[in-house]
């Protein structure tokens, strides 16, 4: 469940706390753009 939208280091180090098991994330100067609609990623 996201709980904010953030960039840079603070994600980054909520991530290596948290530890999840899944993670996207972005490099610097790289975006992925898709046409997916959220409703193809709800998790029942």
């Amino acid at each position: 469940m996201p709980v904010f939208w953030a960039r840079g280091v603070t994600p980054r180090a909520a991530v290596m706390a948290s530890r999840p098991a899944f993670t996207i994330s972005h490099a610097p100067g790289h975006m992925l753009i898709t046409d997916a609609k959220d409703s193809d990623h709800v998790v029942p």
